[in-house]
């Protein structure tokens, strides 16, 4: 998100690297310690890989004293590695990332004056200290940063797609904050976590799954609470449709490795749940058009009563995959020439006229039939089609990202497309 809990690495050639950190104590005033990559400060018998991941026990407090220590993530815990570093005597540390954790910053509540820097920015602390011949660094207290850019940003630990259970329903759905969250916290364990720390808190800045789905969920409670009547797919339908795909720069969504994120790291984007109160229109489903999709998975009768709580008799002809009526169209193996899906959408605000607009994937074109839809009241539905097709000529197989937009001027009710060739 667009804050930032900051404590920047300064060296002794001047520069200054921004790092994150929810350090409790800090370093003197403008004081200046050796800094030393934490390889070099390996114990006896320990290999150089254990003591550059700062693991408890690697490093030696005759080498380590007095110093900050520059350790790898991985691994072990992040706060377990400050943790080494201080029982060895050493007065700080910084975290470096690696090419796959890239600028994913994760602001910890370490045991010692710390902070992590990027990918990047390690590699120029890396260069220093084998250049310098006496390299020095000072670790400034952690401080809050609000309206940082670029944000949002997917973090690197995020669950990616495609599913592997039904590659032709897009996962996910969509993001929510979930770094470095401000999070009531239990008195039964410390905010690391880990049992050497006896620290506890009423409030901790908790990273995960678990700080972004209840974003998701009071917002669902919120339009559930304004929309007594909505179904659950309702609900996921005026959250996923009114997402953004674009950051605070603004440009396109970017993952940790500064690379545009696409629909497997976000589904339908990032959420605006002022948008979501007044989506327009809505896909919507009932417990039969998911009975029916179970169907087209393969389950039998007797399986699908389980989920029914009576017998429920599957069609003759199975629906197809691709017509669950999701917020979303995927398309996991376009290896005919064209695939067409089925769509119904209810309008759930005034009387409207809205049109189509299809941002194609690379390789593939989009044709939509109708292209207009007209609503004269709340509640009523209409339905359209889309068909995929595959562009003649060479095109690079793999997955490709386009969009369809419904837009009445006022609303834009926007749906990924996911298609792979």
């Amino acid at each position: 998100m667009d804050r930032e809990f900051a404590s920047n690495l300064i060296l002794g050639n001047g520069k200054h690297y921004k790092g994150q950190s929810l350090s409790s104590t800090s370093l003197p005033h403008a004081k200046f310690y050796t800094v030393m990559a934490a390889s070099k400060a390996k114990a006896k018998n320990v290999t150089a890989s254990d003591a550059q991941l700062c693991k408890l026990g690697s490093l030696d407090p005759k080498k380590a004293k007095g110093k900050i220590l520059v350790c790898l993530r991985g691994q072990n815990g992040r706060v377990e590695k400050g943790r080494a570093v201080a029982l060895a005597g050493g007065v700080g540390m910084v975290l470096e990332n690696t090419n796959v954790t890239g600028n994913d910053l994760t602001a910890d509540p370490h045991v010692l004056p710390a902070t992590q820097l990027s990918f990047k920015d390690s590699l120029a602390l890396s260069r220093y200290i084998s250049q310098t011949n006496k390299p020095i660094a000072h670790i400034t207290p952690s401080r809050t940063v609000l309206g940082t850019k670029p944000a949002p940003v997917m973090a690197a630990f995020s669950s990616k797609g495609p599913s592997s259970v039904a590659p032709e329903i897009l996962k996910p759905d969509i993001t929510a904050p979930g770094v470095s969250v401000i999070a009531a916290y239990t008195g039964a364990v410390s905010p690391t976590n880990e049992q050497f720390d006896a620290r506890r808190l009423l409030f901790n800045a908790v990273s995960g799954t678990s700080m972004s789905c209840p974003h998701i969920s009071g917002i669902a409670g919120l339009l559930k609470t304004r929309y007594p009547s909505w179904s659950p797919a309702a609900i996921r339908s005026a959250i996923m449709t009114t997402a953004t795909t674009m950051d605070d720069i603004p440009g396109p969504i970017q993952n940790s490795t500064n690379m545009k994120a696409t629909p497997f790291s976000f589904g339908a984007g990032h959420v605006r749940p002022n948008l979501a109160v007044n989506p327009g229109l809505v896909y919507d489903s009932g417990i039969k058009d998911y009975l029916n999709f179970l169907c087209s998975l393969g389950y039998n009768a007797s399986q699908i009563s389980v989920f029914s709580g009576k017998n429920f008799a599957c069609k003759s002809r199975k629906t197809s995959l691709y017509n669950l009526n999701y917020p979303s169209i995927t398309v996991p193996n376009l290896s005919s020439r064209k695939v067409t899906v089925s769509r119904t959408v209810k309008n759930v605000g005034r009387p409207s006229t809205y049109t189509v607009q299809a941002n194609n994937p690379h390789g593939v074109y989009v044709a939509v039939k109708p292209t207009s839809l007209n609503f004269t009241k709340v509640g009523e539905q209409k339905t359209f089609k889309v068909t995929l097709v595959k562009r003649k000529g060479k095109v690079a197989k793999g997955y490709v990202f386009g969009e369809l937009v419904w837009s009445d001027k006022k609303h834009r009710v926007r749906s990924p497309i996911v298609v792979k060739l």
